[in-house]
């Protein structure tokens, strides 16, 4: 969900308009210090707010890594049309555990097992929803004479629809045989038509002109009253002569049409249906037309009215006439609109209905079509988790809690999240209390359980419940947050950044910089709040902060007052130095202040999404790729630009050759760091190397400033250390140290290793953990080079600094089932796989219940495994060997 999918069960006192003047003077030193008299916690209370974590529209599973693997032996057996709805399941599985790329990949995986026509639209549209905003990609494709319509447009025609039409051979049962032709009369005009070919068009044309009524004798008939015109009749006189229809005004297919459905004219509704589907254009064309292939059970029509709609999502839901057509549908005009495919369209337009306006009655019309649409028991309990939590946002609390208990009904634990919300604003807070109480004691627990249950209890339970949280899922982020508000509170201004600083080590969660731009607002850091707005404003330049009541740009502008400003020299300064130390954050915001001030806007953005890249935001950096693109000061750099957005885009080749028509404009360092670092990844030949190497070289030939030449160097000394080169290595490194490039400690590091140098590559890695602000990886390399003990006091130090590396609890793991704790062993690998769906985790997993005779177990992980990452090799010969031992 793109959207924030906010509480509405938050105290009054929380909901009260603020005014930031009042609290933030734009005159320098208004705002008193915090260790002043004049400030007190109800002061500071006043803007550090932590709302309540919202009840997220999620599927979310007790044990996810069982459901994922019943959903993977389901579709070893299934039919091919039940594949794509089990995709569905798995990425809403993947939406609940907030893993953006396997989500992507389900979804994709559903568009290319779809069974038919319908799902076939359904989920293209979907993917294309997902790529909103890529369209740069696409045009950038075509420059290169490669078609990027992955998702383009379905050919309707394919979807198959039974046509019981009468056999062109008829049986005159009654007829006057000597009646070749028969006139149809309509009003004064006689259409001539070939008595048999009519009758062969349905069953009661047969009984009319052949059988016993009085019309299977008469040369004359009168239609007048049947709602067709002289040139209509005509038209249907060709059809049942040719078997096709010629060009025919829109109007009068329509006409005809309907005039084929009274007669039961299957062939000739048919071909009227493709017809009218092949006229369909624009959205004005799909709402008229989808209500005469509704009328008149046209699924042929429907499905091209569908295509429009779905193409032009989501601006499309804008149109109460499209939003009327998806919402009032009953069961048999769904049937028509989208087959078998119901479920997964309302399950998409009810996501795109949210991330436009979550409370809005379209959502809800969307959601209670899902509700009718859902046949099996986790599509049901989906359905009315999501409306109970729509309903819970637009404060109808009885219609919320019945959604919810029915899902509770159906095994979805996490609704009660949203029954212990409900009872809490009904004033029935020790009841909340007691029912998440009540499910911790009967399952495997889950953070949410505890942070859940810490609402409805104070002091030092509410502490307990959010630690013990954080301790079974560090991604959640409330708990970091009330910790830091209430140690602030408490005026305890270290403590309270260190908390807030230790989810924002692994985790730029936005509310997250918020808070702490509060906190450093509070104690007058003005350097450090500017810093921390300017980095908000980089990763999403709309974003508003204090619930969505104030833009950020504009306490911004506010706090800018109160720091100095800094001329192009301090600027280049400042960031050379929050380069060198790996403080990205820092980075983000001096390009920031730098954009600002003017200057080489390409180049600047480039160096932004180099540093989002780095901060695992890769939807930002792409934006900010595309600015530089925009801003580009010449056509050789812009093509270099134009090169990553495609290699970063998986287009590796592609951006291969943007590289090479740029050095052709002009010899530039980026252009050839560009080709060495796609022809490094796209070439899996080892000869390349020595091209590698040549291209880097001229790359530190041409002008460019030290931060891009250590970078270079660096790399350059990782491809020669690949070659076996340690000592031209060595000397890379040390050159790149000698201009600040700090990672180069890495590389020289490993250097030192290969050459058995252990203790040296130790003190290597030290020294980079020492510089670098962010050495989360710094750690984990160094555990490389040193003795066990020491080995496992950077993996906690790692595990500390940033949870959801896996390599850590990998290796405790393997230590301890070395020294034959198998279920120490399972039970650490398990401790991260409760929040993190990893691939390594699972297999390593999986190999322990096997060693330990443990088959279902292992079974089980592997096809939770494979659901990650299903063309694995070692995964799947694992679980071939796991699966003939089942029992």
């Amino acid at each position: 969900m793109r959207t924030f999918f906010p509480s509405d069960s938050c105290k009054e006192s929380q909901l009260n308009a603020i005014n930031p003047q009042s609290w933030l003077q734009v005159e320098r030193g208004k705002l008193s210090k915090l260790s002043s008299s004049h400030t007190n916690s109800s002061s500071i209370e006043s803007f550090i707010k932590v709302p309540e974590p919202p009840i997220l529209p999620f599927f979310k599973p007790i044990d996810y890594v069982e459901v994922l693997a019943q959903i993977h032996e389901e579709m070893e057996s299934c039919s091919p049309q039940e594949r794509a709805t089990l995709y569905l399941l798995q990425f809403q599985i993947f939406r609940g555990l907030g893993e953006t790329k396997l989500m992507r990949r389900s979804l994709r995986s559903a568009w290319q097992r779809a069974g038919t026509v319908h799902e076939k639209l359904v989920f293209g549209a979907w993917l294309r929803y997902e790529k909103q905003g890529e369209e740069l990609i696409a045009d950038l494709l075509a420059t290169c004479n490669k078609c990027a319509q992955e998702f383009g447009p379905v050919d309707v025609s394919q979807l198959q629809v039974e046509v019981n039409g009468c056999s062109k051979e008829t049986v005159v049962m009654n007829g006057d045989k000597s009646l070749k032709n028969v006139n149809f009369k309509i009003g004064d005009e006689i259409i001539v038509c070939d008595r048999q070919k009519i009758a062969s068009l349905s069953a009661p044309f047969h009984a009319m002109l052949n059988g016993y009524f009085t019309e299977s004798s008469s040369q004359d008939i009168d239609l007048s009253e049947n709602n067709i015109s002289p040139l209509g009749m005509r038209t249907i006189g060709e059809f049942s002569i040719t078997g096709s229809l010629s060009e025919v005004h829109p109007d009068l297919l329509l006409e005809i049409l309907v005039f084929s459905n009274k007669f039961c004219c299957e062939r000739l509704k048919d071909a009227c249906d493709r017809k009218l589907a092949s006229l369909v254009c624009t959205k004005d064309d799909a709402v008229e037309f989808m209500e005469y292939a509704i009328e008149q059970n046209s699924p042929v029509l429907a499905a091209s009215c569908l295509q429009v709609f779905l193409h032009e999502l989501p601006d499309c839901l804008n149109d109460e006439r499209v939003v009327e057509i998806f919402s009032h549908a009953d069961r048999q005009q769904r049937s028509i609109m989208v087959g078998r495919a119901s479920f997964s369209l309302y399950c998409l337009l009810s996501e795109v209905a949210m991330n436009l306006d979550p409370r809005s009655d379209k959502t809800v019309c969307f959601l209670e079509q899902l509700i009718e649409s859902a046949e099996t028991d986790r599509e049901k309990l989906l359905a009315f988790h999501q409306l109970g939590c729509v309903r819970l946002l637009r404060k109808e609390y009885d219609e919320a809690e019945g959604l919810f208990e029915k899902a509770v009904s159906l095994g979805h634990v996490y609704s009660i999240a949203g029954l212990a919300r409900l009872g809490y604003i009904k004033g029935h807070k020790l009841c909340s209390y007691e029912k998440l109480s009540s499910v911790i004691s009967s399952v495997n627990p889950l953070g949410w359980m505890y942070q859940e249950r810490s609402l409805y209890c104070e002091g030092d339970k509410r502490s307990e419940d959010l630690e013990k949280a954080t301790e079974l899922d560090p991604t959640l982020t409330y708990p970091y947050m009330y910790r830091a508000a209430s140690l602030m509170m408490k005026q305890n201004v270290q403590a309270a950044l260190a908390e807030i600083n230790r989810v924002l080590g692994f985790k730029l969660a936005l509310e997250c910089m918020e808070l702490r731009f509060c906190l450093y607002l509070a104690i007058e850091d003005y350097k450090a709040a500017i810093r921390d707005v300017q980095a908000i404003l980089t990763l999403s330049p709309d974003y508003r902060m204090f619930e969505g009541r104030v833009a950020a740009s504009h306490l911004r502008t506010l706090v800018r007052e109160h720091v100095g400003s800094w001329t192009t020299a301090d600027c280049w300064m400042q960031l050379y130095d929050r380069w060198s130390s790996v403080d990205d954050i820092g980075s983000l915001s001096v390009i920031y202040q730098m954009l600002e001030s003017g200057g080489a806007k390409g180049v600047l953005y480039f160096r932004q999404s180099l540093l989002l890249l780095r901060l695992n935001c890769p939807g930002a950096a792409m934006r900010s790729l595309e600015l530089a693109r925009r801003h580009a000061s010449s056509e050789h750099e812009r093509l270099v630009y134009e090169g990553w957005i495609l290699y970063d885009t998986g287009h590796c080749e592609e951006g291969l050759r943007k590289a090479e028509e740029s050095i052709k404009i002009s010899r530039s360092f980026e252009a050839f760091f560009l080709k060495a670092y796609a022809l490094a990844d796209s070439s899996l030949d080892s000869s390349c190397s020595s091209t590698v190497i040549s291209l880097l070289e001229n790359a530190l030939k041409c002008p460019s400033d030290n931060l891009r030449k250590g970078q270079a160097l660096n790399n350059l000394g990782s491809v020669l250390v690949d070659c076996g080169k340690l000592d031209s290595a060595a000397d890379c490194y040390i050159n790149a140290l000698k201009i600040r490039h700090t990672r180069a400690h890495q590389g020289l590091a490993r250097v030192h290793f290969l050459k058995n140098d252990k203790a040296t590559a130790y003190v290597e890695m030290t020294k980079l953990i020492e510089k670098a602000k962010n050495n989360v990886s710094a750690y984990e390399k160094r555990s490389e080079y040193c003795d066990r003990d020491l080995t496992k006091a950077d993996l906690e130090m790692v595990t500390r600094i940033d949870p959801l590396r896996v390599y850590p609890y990998r290796y405790r793991a393997a230590v301890l089932m070395d020294s034959r704790k198998e279920k120490e062993a399972i039970a650490e690998l398990s401790r991260a796989i409760a929040f993190k769906a990893d691939l390594h985790l699972l297999h390593l997993r999986a190999a322990f219940h096997e060693h330990v005779g443990d088959v279902l177990a292992a079974l089980r992980d592997c096809r939770a495994a494979l659901s990650v990452d299903p063309n694995h090799q070692e995964m799947l010969e694992l679980h071939s060997r796991v699966n003939s031992h089942e029992p």
